[in-house]
């Protein structure tokens, strides 16, 4: 029986997911579990690792069933996953010692604050390329062997392992208890505000400012394994040993999946925020605007490839909001009809700072406004200006990304739910007067991770064979008129800056 499929697992903030593809990259298995979201406490998120843990199994086998495959047949499993969750478990009995903190918790913020009084925000971005936040696992980590009884001295024994959702889903993928690998990759273990990006390896400067044993820490290897790090085993998921080859924290994931593979190449995936990722090459790229520096994949014994992100809070979440709380429509994709009734957006703009202002400007005292209201304004043309929002958003951040980088992109590859909307890609090819190239499969994070996984073992040769892979199902390109453009991006900048300062 040959070994004609890579297996994709995407373990997202929401919902799991398991993905099957051949060697021609078509999609052709498919399972999604959602996982229950916990709020303990204003700020808290939480997840249940072992909740995650079962539904992964879950929609791996649904997903063989579908494909109509055995395990035999899978070459090997990738995994791309959401990055900065945080799971602390016991090596003998793979039980967690709390909830995961996920990415979007907030409770290391006076952590933080205190790191920050005593040597400034960017104290680690030289070694990290990272500023001090609670968006980042190591002060997650911290908090954690501050509050769990007993995990501090059962992390200084080595019992105590800690790890991203990859490093979690690959110490049960491959024996768990009874032998699972406890490695985590370049990629995810850059977002944790431990790693060094020169040495790629934990540093040791700042494991000693938050006094964090090293001995629970996964070791840091590849996103595309040299080696398999480790099989399943025979008598587990798949009933076959397949090797566990790649791993990607989801937006670098998405980038590997757009075949963003030379400096200069730049993606973004529209959800309910936007990430962009600008390929900088193989040299770290600090950043004077505002962005992250992070690793953006490496693969086998090549060396690490860098990128600079920027983060948009508010994308889909804004016409989430339209939808539910001012009720202009019932399903989220009816927005682009209302928009298309009108010309243009009447002179309204909305910022969506809901909760501030993040890349470039990260103002938390910023807060959402709509302004330019007139009698003639309808709700059409304030769902025009959402749309508008996210593209203007994103301008923000292709030009904070040029700045810092000396690179000018030549065009912008999309994926993520927003992109099927058609206007709001052609507004955004005329705002950012570049081409939008789509994804022809939305589904490019896991299909960066099975790309990953399949380069690993040689199911694919080379990245010149991956990139002929990838399919785009539509371009569209800039037609707006140049002074045009200039006059509408200048005053949303001006709306931005009212919108600036508003908490005092």
């Amino acid at each position: 029986m040959g070994r004609g499929y890579i297996l994709a697992i995407d373990q997202g903030t929401t919902s799991t997911r398991c993905l099957i593809f051949d060697r021609a990259a078509q999609l052709v298995g498919l399972a999604q579990q959602e996982h229950a979201q916990h709020y303990p406490q204003p700020g808290w998120v939480e997840h249940d690792p072992l909740e995650i843990w079962q539904n992964t199994q879950a929609v791996l086998h649904k997903a063989l069933a579908q494909a109509g495959i055995k395990g035999q047949e899978v070459a090997a499993v990738g995994i791309a996953n959401q990055r900065e969750t945080l799971v602390v478990w016991d090596r003998k009995t793979g039980q967690p010692y709390a909830p995961a903190i996920v990415w979007q918790d907030t409770r290391t913020d006076a952590l933080c604050q205190k790191l920050a009084r005593e040597g400034g925000l960017d104290r680690f971005r030289a070694q990290t390329g990272l500023p001090l936040s609670p968006y980042f696992s190591g002060p997650k980590l911290r908090w954690l062997l501050d509050h769990i009884p007993g995990l501090e001295g059962a992390a200084r024994k080595g019992q105590a392992l800690c790890g991203t959702i990859e490093s979690w889903l690959i110490w049960n993928l491959t024996g768990g208890p009874q032998g699972g690998v406890h490695v985590t990759d370049v990629t995810n273990a850059s977002r944790t505000l431990l790693m060094n990006l020169h040495t790629l390896d934990w540093d040791e400067s700042i494991l000693r400012v938050l006094d964090i044993p090293r001995e629970m820490l996964p070791r840091i290897v590849p996103s595309s394994a040299p080696e398999p790090w480790g099989y399943t085993r025979k008598d587990g998921l798949l009933g076959a040993e397949v090797p566990v080859a790649a791993a990607l924290g989801d937006q670098q994931a998405a980038l590997v999946g757009q075949a963003c593979f030379e400096p200069g190449e730049l993606k973004n995936t529209y959800g309910t925020g936007c990430f962009l990722l600008l390929h900088t090459g193989t040299q770290p790229v600090h950043s004077q605007q505002g962005l992250l520096t992070t690793v953006a994949y490496q693969l086998g014994n090549q060396p690490a490839t860098y990128a600079l992100e920027g983060s948009v809070a508010i994308a889909g979440a804004l016409v989430q909001w339209l939808r539910d709380n001012l009720g202009f429509f019932n399903e989220a994709a009816e927005i682009e009809t209302l928009a298309q009734c009108v010309p243009d957006n009447g002179g309204v703009y909305i910022v969506p700072a809901f909760s501030g202002l993040f890349a470039p400007y990260w103002r938390s005292d910023a807060r959402g406004l709509v302004i330019g209201l007139t009698r003639y304004v309808r709700k059409e043309h304030l769902c025009r200006a959402a749309l508008e929002a996210t593209a203007y958003q994103t301008r923000d951040v292709v030009e904070a990304m040029s700045r810092d980088a000396g690179i000018s992109p030549r065009m912008l590859k999309v994926d993520g739910g927003m992109v099927r909307n058609a206007l709001l890609m052609q507004f955004q090819a005329d705002i950012l007067n570049l081409p939008v190239l789509r994804s022809a499969l939305v589904e490019a994070t896991a299909l960066g991770a099975a790309f990953a996984a399949g380069l690993a073992v040689g199911f694919w040769s080379d990245l010149s064979k991956v990139r002929a892979l990838c399919t785009y199902d539509r371009r569209w390109e800039p037609r707006m008129d140049a002074t045009l453009r200039e006059h509408l991006y200048q005053n949303w900048r001006r709306a931005v800056e009212r919108a600036i300062g508003w908490l005092v």
